[in-house]
């Protein structure tokens, strides 16, 4: 990281930040409050239903398999704190640029909300959401996210939580509508749910087109320059992935991502090793004999011998070697500058240096191939997969007659105003726990239905 980089903010900003306006201007008068912009976004995320809800969607493994397991909620909590740890390293390397660090709040708010638009069954409800949104703008979990802040969570009637522009910025993991992205492959419909492959129906790493309002208030921040390059897409670079990607993130998203692939890569690494999911076979096979030949001593030292602690029947040698894990990652992290970019919160970007960034991909694949890949765990996504699936059918066949009241009142102005009402009912799918999920299609479906008042089908 060069040293020359510097920042201040201009003077001309000193008065009016518009990366802290809301859409809805907000007058509340509150005693005494004297909360900064961000620790009011990081209260609203931490108190509303959606981010409850997470304690009970999976994460990797099934929701009451085990209760050592991280759920979506603990995986965020320990996202906000690998990311805050990001954060204070970045501040002490880099005093120059300490005003776009000012808020621990902001990048707290980011980690917790980041997973907050994730359906049931993990991956297995996104893409079954994914394919019966085939021809309504499709279905993504980031997107997803995104809607219930700005639009969706009944903080505010009509504007969700009412973010600041700078947080509603950061959680954009994929700056771009889903009709840039999309790439139309001709795919023929299955004839049976049963018969959905997830590889054949890949969700668009994109924002929804019918939220591009909001995406349109959130770049106006941005000059046209910044605006067209930071929305800029590209094919992507491998046949597993079909549609168009985007190439740029803000600063802030950058520094939440690291931390949430390090909790995904380590922290799952442990469930994995407790459950006795991997092997030190596999381990020396697939990490250790790669890592350990490192050129970053540091790297190679430890992946020369921290096995004997990971897979330790001792808990402390092995939250020990976890907690090395992380520090290493966390300490390596640099910003990089893109001076093709006008606005901070653009041209400055957090990224592993190259040997850690290897490291991290690593763990990353070995966690995907030894668990994820895992048949038991694919049965579960699987199943998932299933009812959800069977839920949209069953809601779009009749919504009037079995969605929520208050649902079937946004299913009908959605109608009424040619909008899109089949976002409708994946919204409500999508705000659906495991549990729930699984209850209500046992409602619908099962050979022995609940009683009436044994579910309750407000959300």
């Amino acid at each position: 990281m060069p040293d020359t980089i510097s920042y201040k903010i201009p003077d001309n900003e000193q008065a009016h930040n518009p990366w802290h306006d809301r859409r809805l201007g907000e007058d509340k008068l509150r005693r005494n409050d004297h909360r900064s912009p961000f620790q009011r976004d990081r209260a609203r995320i931490l108190h509303s239903a959606a981010f409850r809800r997470l304690q009970a969607k999976t994460q990797v493994h099934g929701i009451g398999m085990n209760d050592f397991f991280r759920t979506r909620l603990t995986h965020s909590l320990e996202v906000s704190q690998i990311g805050t740890g990001i954060a204070a390293q970045l501040k002490r390397k880099y005093p120059q640029i300490n005003d776009l660090l000012d808020s621990m709040s902001l990048i707290e708010s980011l980690c917790l909300a980041h997973d907050i638009g994730h359906p049931p069954f993990g991956h297995g409800g996104e893409v079954a959401l994914n394919y019966m949104m085939r021809d309504h703008g499709g279905f993504e979990g980031n997107g997803q996210t995104f809607r219930i802040l700005a639009r969706l969570e009944p903080y505010t009637q009509y504007w969700g939580m009412n973010l600041t522009r700078r947080t509603l910025l950061g959680i954009l993991k994929y700056p771009a509508l889903y009709n840039k992205l999309h790439v139309d492959l001709g795919q023929q419909e299955i004839k049976n749910h049963r018969q959905l492959k997830p590889s054949e129906w890949p969700p668009v790493k994109s924002l929804f087109d019918d939220d591009k309002d909001i995406y349109d208030w959130v770049l106006a921040g941005l000059t046209p320059a910044d605006r067209n390059r930071f929305i800029s897409a590209k094919p992507s670079p491998t046949e597993a992935y079909p549609h168009h990607r985007t190439q740029y993130k803000s600063f802030d998203c950058s520094i939440m991502e690291l931390a949430d692939d390090i909790a995904y890569a380590v922290h799952d690494l442990e469930d994995a090793i407790v459950m006795g999911i991997v092997t030190p076979i596999q381990w020396q096979q697939d990490v250790a004999n790669h890592l350990s030949e490192s050129e970053d001593p540091w790297l190679s030292h430890e992946f020369k011998t921290i096995a004997d602690k990971l897979f330790s029947h001792q808990h402390h040698l092995r939250k020990d070697a976890i907690g090395t894990l992380v520090n290493g990652f966390v300490t390596d992290i640099i910003i990089s500058e893109d001076t093709h970019f006008e606005e901070p919160l653009l041209r400055f970007n957090a990224e592993l240096q190259p040997d850690f960034a290897d490291a991290l991909d690593t763990l990353k694949r070995f966690v995907f191939k030894y668990v994820i890949r895992k048949p038991e765990i694919q049965m579960l996504e699987y199943k998932g997969q299933q009812i959800v699936m069977e839920l949209f059918e069953a809601f779009e066949s009749d919504p009037l007659r079995l969605l929520p009241l208050n649902t079937q009142e946004r299913w009908q102005h959605a109608k009424d105003n040619n909008l899109n009402e089949m976002r409708i009912i994946a919204d409500y799918i999508s705000g659906m726990t495991d549990e729930f999920a699984g209850r209500l299609h046992q409602q619908l479906f099962g050979p022995k239905s609940a009683g009436i008042f044994e579910i309750s089908l407000e959300r």
